[in-house]
């Protein structure tokens, strides 16, 4: 992998969950680490004080990114920071499980709200203002690759998120890579709350590890992404689920 010096991410919704992972692993890495949050202010302020202790450096932006203008002012706010944006992870998201006859609309609009016009709207800052030779990291959902009872909406939205992947990696030229990860069943809190064990026991099941993901199983992809030894990878979708799907 590049040497990471002096270069910086940006992880939408990064306060907790697999998006906290990754702002370690990258800072770890020796990335200027953006930590976005939309409400988790003490956690995403808490994770920028361990970053810092271990040696790393790091900042806690606000913004919804379902937002246009609070995006714009997240990107102008890391830049004047930073100087440049090397490295953007679209990590923020929810997830409403609801079978398909009880989704309300108010549902529906909110996912579709961050899950895609969040992604659009910093693929739309990014298209123009990240650096050259920069990489973009969206995340999907292997659901897009298993047919699961109420998660109809959830998989609609990261559907549309890896078709604006797809797309934008032959649009955004400048050297930049713009990929998807798929991510299965994760042990974050998005995944597991309202679930039984047996659910969670029932999709350890369907992997060929007779486990669900940790976060950990997720970040190295990300880094490996954002890396110089994958800029001929572009325009893909990476499922990263266990042999689940």
């Amino acid at each position: 992998m590049s040497n990471a010096q002096e270069k910086t991410v940006l992880i939408t919704g990064a306060s907790r969950g697999i998006g906290a992972v990754v702002a370690r692993r990258f800072a770890d890495a020796g990335y200027n680490t953006i930590v976005n949050y939309a409400g988790g202010k003490e956690e995403a302020e808490q994770l920028v004080s361990a970053i810092k202790a271990n040696g790393g450096e790091a900042i806690a932006l606000q913004a919804d990114v379902s937002k246009p203008d609070q995006v714009k002012r997240l990107f102008d706010e890391a830049i004047a920071r930073y100087g440049k944006i090397d490295v953007l992870v679209n990590n923020a998201g929810i997830m409403i499980t609801k079978l398909l006859k009880d989704t309300t609309d108010e549902d529906f609009t909110r996912q579709f709200d961050v899950n895609v016009r969040g992604t659009f709207n910093t693929l739309r800052e990014a298209a123009t203002r990240l650096a050259d030779h920069g990489s973009i990291i969206n995340f999907s959902t292997t659901n897009n690759r298993v047919m699961v009872p109420t998660y109809s909406t959830y998989a609609a939205t990261k559907s549309a998120v890896e078709q604006l992947t797809r797309v934008l990696s032959k649009e955004i030229g400048r050297g930049i890579n713009v990929n998807s990860i798929s991510p299965g069943p994760v042990n974050t809190a998005l995944f597991v709350k309202g679930k039984s064990k047996e659910l969670i026991d029932r999709f350890a099941s369907m992997t060929a590890f007779g486990r669900i993901g940790e976060p950990e199983d997720i970040t190295g992809t990300v880094l490996f992404l954002a890396s110089d030894d994958a800029k001929w990878i572009s325009g893909q979708n990476i499922g990263l689920n266990g042999a689940m799907a």
